[in-house]
């Protein structure tokens, strides 16, 4: 992401185009005014009709009323009739129209929002003009119950705003004027967003409308004003009530500007967010880490209340186990729901939030201590109980007020600080300052609401948003993120870290644990945010998210100030007095450090060492010892070797194998030999291109290069267990059913028309009976290379170090004869011309028909899986677990010539061993790209190694990871900072729809923490690498 320059505006000139069309239909509920196009006329005057239609209705009804020809209850009953019957017309009109229309394919363009809202009308009530005016439902239940609501609204507004009751409240004739007319404002748009067209609501919860729950947001908030005045018609004379009826009717007026301004929630959010302050202030519990478990903790924990009222008062002062709350004597008085509600919540807040509990005691035992006088309402109206319900509610919500301010300030600070845009940020900090009281309206009003105070576009320019759960976002936890493969560092890591953060949380490391609280953790490139969705009696539930490790300007930016406040107070060598914090205003707060077994990451240049001719001359060397162990190490190491291996210890018989000699007299080079080696026939295959695709094979005289049968010998199936006809070659000496071995090396390619000059083929026996448990399978010992390339190889074989390692072999169970036996087997010659062919093959497939010195591009093609062609290659890549053999000799090989570069040569056939023992235990050595690095990842190797290539740099690197207990410094976020960023992402993306890589909301700011914060919303807002399951915490 580039640095954003001082011009960048807040949204294009497209998306303020398509904001400007939007908003005025957010006010109004639905009309579109304001196009994009020409209109004909009629369009405007159709929406003006629907719009108006409800106040039609309801206008004749009050009329009628008014006149005393209908009572209050009848007018109400007609106005919401007619409404009823309006509503069903046009829901069908809706319908109808849909059903008739074809549906058309249009071309593309590349602005889809403009798409959207070309329409071709053809008449005043055309098809195109009907469904431009209503959309329709899409499920026919909505459609019903929407109509219904559309008429039962209509009906109790024009109830509502009788005049007669409006005067009766307030006594004013003006002022009644003004709540009619706006009143029934509010009520037009209430209904024209039900039933006619649903506007895009600035409050917006959920990604997707799925269930159509927007259409009945305005209309919740309408029927809730309207029960309270309904309450206060028809229970007994209540003062309150009539004064809270009195401020709803003014309320009431302004409903549209709330709505507009995204500041009341939608239906979903406003449930649970209900839900949970009840349960958390009223029943004592802790928010919850999923919405069915909210659920479910509700009814439970409102069971309990309820179940408690029902329990005579000398047992509910042994279920407070409190002697304060135990002599209280409201306890001794009738029951009542107060009572039951307090002290319900009472004992419960001792276990749940025991910390939270004292002091709330202590303040209500301190308020008794200085108001004694039993006149005062606190001391007569109220129980203890509820008192203490009272100061936990002024508690929670002064703490949010403090970190609302303290966000706030730091918004001021940060738009103060931005050079890029201080000339347009002046002003707004200028206005804040002059209007601060107005300011602080909002920032109490959002406290008291426990909603987020949203910065606009995170400009010092405040709404206040509407109330949601704790969690947030509307998915379920840590089901969605951006996997990637960076994940594996974080699926590795959460365990460990888990268990450090149990600790911590325990020792009191993390301070005061509340739900909805942010940590962010810190180590090398690693950006870990951890949240606290519950909290309870011995008990935490979090959720881990990951942050990614590729890091753009802006996150880098962000990380590195991270890094600067985490070392000012963990890494101080000295502390000086009286120092002035150097990050005030920082959303981040140091708190701990907790040590986690992890990956650590280094990354190192190769120069000197991959390219230097001494170190690739000795990697030749080198590759055929390590393929000499590595065959076998897999040989010794195979299943059905530990299962034979006791029965063949004690025996004595021989195994036969037809094997050509490899020290017989040279013949003369075929033409076959020299045309397959002729390196005219390859396609490039150069080191100019590091990363390119495997050149292509040019296979001419394929064919010629296969074995063929001879003629005369009847060869048994290579590996196959059965009875051979062998007598005329073994002198009869060989019994029946006996195990052969028939495998053909380097054996030249024999025209048909010359199978008459075949060579006598002798039959050879291993001379150890044990030797056929280190047998190769039986595909390896096919021939592929001409006669006298294998001979030219063969003296590269490394016959001493082949020996020593033979020797070193663990595949016997008897300790007594295992040393013996295996110097017999290292003595079979038999045995070693097997792998000397095995070896030498994959040799010369690892680096083709050159045998020059290898070049570091070479290296890496190698390395990376991408073979030279040669004669050898299919030969090798159709043996696919050959194949990875060699593969992994090669980057063992590699290892070692950096291990050597770097530490020192190798002493002796030991310390090689040794060392590659410890590249097969504790490394994993490959490419980052490959599924078994995930995999030695989540095993926990102790060590992992890859070879890379930075075409900028123009260098070839190494990647080392070491596991190890490092120390993750953790610091708290600022939780109303947070909610407040986020609660800008969701208006920013779902209503305004600005989804620029560029914007400013995203830019980097030290302060703020603005990129890193909206990285770890959830998908699809944000783009967290990983996201873990809600995880339990025990902390005790």
């Amino acid at each position: 992401m580039r640095r954003m320059s001082p011009d960048v505006p807040l949204l294009n000139d497209y998306k303020q185009d398509f904001f400007l069309k939007r908003f005025p239909q957010t006010v109004l509920g639905g009309p579109r005014f304001k196009l994009g196009y020409c209109a004909p006329p009629y369009i405007y005057v159709n929406q003006t009709v629907l719009f108006l239609m409800p106040w039609v209705w309801g206008g004749l009804g009050t009329l009628l009323y008014q006149l005393g020809i209908l009572e209050d209850y009848y007018t109400a009953a007609l106005s919401g009739g007619l409404m009823l019957f309006a509503a069903i017309i046009i829901q069908f009109t809706s319908l109808y129209a849909r059903n008739k229309s074809v549906t058309v394919e249009r071309m593309l363009t590349t602005d889809i929002l403009a798409e959207e809202d070309e329409h071709d009308f053809t008449s005043c009530a055309g098809t195109e003009t009907i469904k431009f005016l209503i959309p329709g439902k899409k499920y026919i239940a909505n459609t019903v119950l929407h109509s219904f609501l559309a008429g039962l609204m209509c009906g109790l507004g024009t109830w509502y705003l009788l005049p007669n009751r409006i005067s009766l409240l307030y006594g004013s004739t003006g002022g009644t004027v003004l709540l009619f007319v706006f009143g029934w404002m509010t009520l037009c748009i209430g209904e024209y967003s039900l039933i006619v067209n649903t506007a895009a609501e600035t409050a917006t919860f959920q990604t997707q409308d799925t269930y159509e729950i927007t259409p009945l947001m305005r209309p919740l908030y309408i029927f809730l004003f309207v029960s309270v005045d309904l309450a206060h018609r028809f229970l007994v004379n209540i003062p309150a009530l009539e004064q809270v009826n009195q401020i709803l009717h003014i309320l009431f007026i302004f409903l549209p500007f709330l709505w507009a301004l995204g500041t009341l929630p939608p239906p979903d959010s406003l449930f649970l967010w209900a839900m949970e302050q009840v349960l958390e202030f009223g029943l004592g519990g802790s928010s919850m880490s999923t919405h069915l478990r909210l659920l479910i903790m509700f009814i439970i924990s409102a069971g309990t209340a309820v179940t408690s009222y029902f329990i005579p008062s000398t047992v509910v002062s042994p279920f407070a186990m409190i002697a304060f709350l135990s002599l209280d004597s409201s306890l001794q008085g009738l029951h009542s729901v107060s009572v039951s509600i307090g002290f319900t919540r009472a004992f419960r807040m001792v276990w749940q939030h025991t910390e939270n509990a004292l002091l709330e005691t202590v303040i209500v035992s301190v308020v008794h201590l200085l108001i004694s006088s039993t006149d005062v309402w606190w001391n007569r109206s109220v129980d203890t109980g509820i008192r203490l319900l009272l100061v936990g509610i002024m508690r929670d919500r002064l703490i949010q007020f403090m970190s609302k301010l303290q966000f706030a300030v730091t918004v001021l600070l940060a738009s103060w600080t931005e050079k890029k845009r201080r000339k347009s940020t002046t002003t707004l900090c200028i206005l804040n300052i002059v209007f601060s009281p107005f300011v602080l309206v909002f920032i109490i009003f959002s406290a008291l609401l426990s909603s987020p105070l949203l910065p606009l576009f995170t400009l010092p320019l405040f709404l206040v948003g509407f109330p949601r759960p704790v969690q947030i976002w509307p998915g379920a936890v840590g089901t969605a993120a951006c996997v990637c493969a960076d994940t594996v560092y974080y699926d590795q890591m959460v365990p460990g870290l888990t268990t450090a953060l149990q600790a911590a949380m325990a020792a009191g490391s993390l301070g005061l644990l509340l739900p909805g609280s942010h940590y962010l953790g810190r180590f090398q490139d690693r950006l870990i945010w951890i949240m606290i969705l519950e909290c309870g009696y011995t008990y935490c539930c979090i959720n881990i998210k990951g942050l990614e490790l590729q890091e753009t300007s802006c996150h880098t930016a962000e990380a590195q100030r991270v890094d600067e406040v985490f070392q000012s107070a963990f890494e101080q060598e000295y502390s000086r007095v009286c120092s002035i914090n150097e990050h005030f205003g920082n959303v981040l707060t140091p708190y701990t450090v907790l040590p986690v077994k992890l990956y650590s990451d280094a990354r190192n240049v190769l120069s000197g060492i991959i390219d230097s001719h001494d170190n690739l001359k000795e990697f030749k060397g080198d590759l055929i010892k390590v393929l000499v162990w590595i065959l076998l190490q897999y040989c010794s190491r195979r299943p059905h070797v530990q299962e034979v291996v006791h029965k063949t210890e004690n025996k004595g018989q021989a195994s036969l194998i037809i094997l050509p000699a490899l020290n017989t007299s040279p013949q003369t080079q075929s033409p076959e030999d020299s045309d397959s080696l002729n390196s005219e026939i390859l396609d490039d295959w150069s080191d100019d291109n590091v990363f390119g695709d495997e050149p292509t094979i040019r296979k001419g005289k394929e064919e010629k290069d296969q074995l063929k049968v001879v003629p005369g010998v009847n060869f048994p199936i290579p590996g196959s267990v059965e009875s051979q006809g062998v007598s005329e070659h073994s002198g009869g000496t060989v019994p029946e059913n006996n195990l052969y071995k028939s495998v053909i090396l380097g054996y030249p390619v024999i025209d048909k028309g010359k199978q008459k000059d075949m060579a006598y083929i002798p039959l050879v026996e291993f001379s150890c009976s044990h030797s056929h448990l280190l047998r190769l399978p039986e595909e390896w010992t096919s021939s592929c290379l001409p006669n006298s390339k294998m001979r030219e190889m063969s003296s590269l074989f490394p016959e001493e170090w082949y020996q020593f390692v033979l020797r070193q072999l663990e595949c016997f169970h008897s300790e007594e004869n295992a040393s013996s036996v295996l110097e017999e087997i290292a003595k079979d010659r038999v045995l070693k011309d097997l792998y000397v062919h095995a070896v030498m093959t994959c040799y010369f497939s690892l680096f083709g028909v050159d045998n020059m010195v290898p070049s570091p591009g070479h290296i890496l093609r190698v390395y990376s899986g991408v073979l030279p062609w040669s004669l050898a290659l299919d030969w090798l890549t159709e043996k696919p677990e050959l194949f990875q053999l060699a593969l992994k000799a090669f980057r063992y090989t590699l290892k070692l010539m950096i291990d050597k570069a770097s530490l020192g040569p190798i002493e002796d056939f030991k310390e090689l061993t040794n060392c590659l023992e410890e590249y097969e235990t504790d490394w994993y050595i490959g490419l980052v790209s490959d599924e078994k690095w995930k995999e030695a990842i989540l095993q926990e190797k102790p060590y992992l190694f890859s070879l890379g290539y930075d075409p900028n740099m123009g260098v070839y690197t190494g990647r080392v990871l070491t596991l190890q207990e490092l120390l993750i410094q953790v610091g708290k976020l600022n939780a109303e900072a947070v909610k407040g960023q986020w609660a800008n992402l969701s208006w920013e993306l779902l209503y305004a729809t600005n989804d620029d890589e560029e914007r400013y909301s995203i830019q980097a700011h030290p302060l703020l923490l603005r990129n890193l914060t909206v990285q770890a919303a959830d998908p699809p807002l944000g783009y967290p690498i990983y996201s873990s399951k809600p995880l339990h915490i025990h902390l005790y």
